[in-house]
C-alpha cells in the first residue's frame, strides 16, 4: 500500500502543501519556491502522462522520468537539481503520512564532472573598480558602492539588492547579511567598500521615488532598502545589476561573458583563500550551511599552486632539458 486513502489529493494540492512547508519551516525564498514549483510540476506532468501520480509513483516511474530528462538533452547538473527537488517532495509526502514509503530513496544521482568556479584575476577586479570609480554622477557612486560591496563581502546578488538601509546607515565596519533560510551572518567591510558606501549614501535619496500622496511631487519618499528603485520590488533588481556590471566590464576592457554577480562572489572567495584565509572563516562569510560547498574553492587553489610549482620549481624543468 503506497498511500493513506484518507489523504488522497491531486498533484497540485500536494505540491502547494510542500511549498507551504518549505516557506514556513525552512524559510525558502520566493525564487527557490518558484524553482521547486517548476521542477515538481514537470515531474507531475510526466507521471500523469504514464497514468501515475505522486501518491502511487514507484521507483521505476522515477527512473523513467530521469531517463526522459537525459533524452531531452538536459545537463547532468540540471538533472541532479530536478532529482533533488523530487526527492525532497517525496520525503515530505512520506513524513506527513501521504505515503507509507519513499520511492526516491534508491534513485542514484546523475554522474557529473566537477565544475570549478569561474573567477576574475585581481588585476581584472581592479580594472572593474577603476572603471566604476570613473563612472559619472550619482549612478556612478551607486555602481561603485555595489561592486565594492560584492567584492568585499562575497554576498549573493539577492542579498546585495535586498540589503536594508538600516544595515549600512551608520558607517559600519561589519554588515549583517540575511541569507538563505533567513539566517543572518556578519561580514567585515574593507576600507574602500566603506568609503564607497559613505559616498553613495550621501546621494541615495535621489533614487527613492517621490511621495505624491500629499500633493507635493518633489517631497522625498521613504524606502527601507539600501538600493531603492522605482520598480515593483522597491529595490534594484538582480537583472538590472547584472546589466550594470556587464556594461562596466566593457568599460574596463574585460570580456562581459566572464563577468556576473556570481563571478564576483567566486572571485572574493578564491582571492581570500589564496591569501591565507581558512575554510571555516570563508564558509561563515559566504553563508554556506555545509563546508563541503566551500571546499570547491580548494580545487582552485590547488590548480593555481600546481601551476606555480610547474613554472618556478627548479626540478620541474629537468625533463624539459
Amino acid at each position: 500500500m503506497t498511500q493513506d486513502p484518507a489523504k488522497k489529493a491531486p498533484s497540485s494540492s500536494l505540491i502547494s502543501a510542500f511549498l507551504e512547508m518549505m516557506a514556513a519551516e525552512r524559510g525558502a525564498s520566493p525564487h527557490t519556491l518558484d524553482a521547486y514549483r517548476r521542477d515538481l510540476e514537470d515531474y507531475a506532468a510526466s507521471l500523469k502522462a504514464h497514468k501515475s501520480d505522486p501518491l502511487t509513483a514507484a521507483d521505476g516511474d522515477m527512473r523513467r522520468y530521469m531517463a526522459e530528462l537525459g533524452a531531452a538533452g538536459l545537463a547532468p547538473r540540471t538533472q541532479a537539481r530536478r532529482l533533488s527537488s523530487v526527492r525532497q517532495f517525496h520525503k515530505f509526502l512520506y513524513s506527513d503520512g501521504y505515503r507509507t514509503e519513499d520511492p526516491s530513496a534508491n534513485i542514484d544521482s546523475p554522474r557529473q564532472g566537477q565544475t570549478l568556479p569561474k573567477f576574475l584575476t585581481i588585476d581584472e577586479i581592479d580594472r572593474l573598480i577603476v572603471a566604476a570609480s570613473n563612472h559619472p554622477g550619482i549612478k556612478g557612486k551607486r555602481l561603485l558602492a555595489m561592486v565594492e560591496l560584492m567584492y568585499a563581502t562575497g554576498m549573493r546578488v539577492s542579498e546585495l539588492v535586498e540589503l536594508p538601509f538600516a544595515a549600512a546607515a551608520r558607517d559600519p565596519q561589519m554588515l549583517i547579511v540575511k541569507g538563505k533560510g533567513n539566517k543572518e551572518r556578519l561580514v567585515p567591510l574593507s576600507d574602500p567598500a566603506r568609503d564607497a558606501l559613505r559616498d553613495y549614501i550621501d546621494v541615495r535619496d535621489a533614487f527613492i521615488p517621490s511621495d505624491k500622496s500629499d500633493g507635493q511631487a518633489d517631497r522625498p519618499g521613504q524606502s527601507s532598502y539600501l538600493f531603492p528603485s522605482r520598480g515593483k520590488t522597491g529595490h534594484l533588481t538582480r537583472q538590472m545589476f547584472l546589466k550594470m556590471i556587464k556594461d562596466l566590464a566593457v568599460d574596463a576592457g574585460v570580456a562581459p561573458s566572464r563577468v556576473s554577480p556570481h563571478v564576483l562572489r567566486h572571485s572574493f572567495a578564491s582571492h581570500l583563500l589564496a591569501n591565507g584565509a581558512d575554510l571555516r572563516s570563508l564558509q561563515k562569510m559566504l553563508g554556506h550551511s555545509d563546508i563541503s560547498t566551500t571546499q570547491i574553492y580548494t580545487h582552485v587553489l590547488e590548480s593555481r599552486l600546481r601551476g606555480l610549482v610547474q613554472e618556478h620549481h627548479p626540478l620541474a624543468h629537468i625533463n624539459k632539458a
